[in-house]
């Protein structure tokens, strides 16, 4: 497989009841608010509406023993939002979750690229 190539992506999603998951989308979430201190703006980041940010921090905050996300109203000195330390454990767990199931999967992945058709540009 040369650079070009696309490599196999491993995408994992934690499953804890009907409505309660986590996995790459919410996790990626997570990681923008960290980074940008806004919901609104991680949302724009991933090509997500407002309302679906907020649902998504809303469905995480309650699955959870303590929120994840903190948020604050606009005003004189504009919103913002915070990862808690709750959030920061959840995303480290998640993250190292994700990087362990990959080394584990690596072999299996290795195998089942191998029996791949050799389609053109992968269409």
């Amino acid at each position: 497989m040369t650079e070009n190539e696309e490599t196999p992506k491993f995408r994992i999603r934690v499953v804890f009841g009907p409505d309660e998951m986590i996995g790459p989308g919410k996790a990626e979430l997570l990681e923008h608010i960290a980074e940008t201190g806004s919901i609104a703006a991680a949302g724009r980041k991933m090509g997500m509406s407002y309302k679906r940010a907020w649902q998504l921090v809303e469905t995480l905050n309650r699955m959870f023993k303590t929120p994840l996300v903190e948020s604050s109203r606009g005003g004189a000195k504009g919103g913002g939002a915070t990862i808690t330390e709750t959030g920061q454990a959840v995303l480290e767990e998640y993250r190292a979750l994700e990087a362990q199931a990959r080394r584990a999967g690596q072999v299996h992945i290795d195998r089942l690229q191998q029996m791949l058709s050799d389609i053109p540009e992968r269409k």
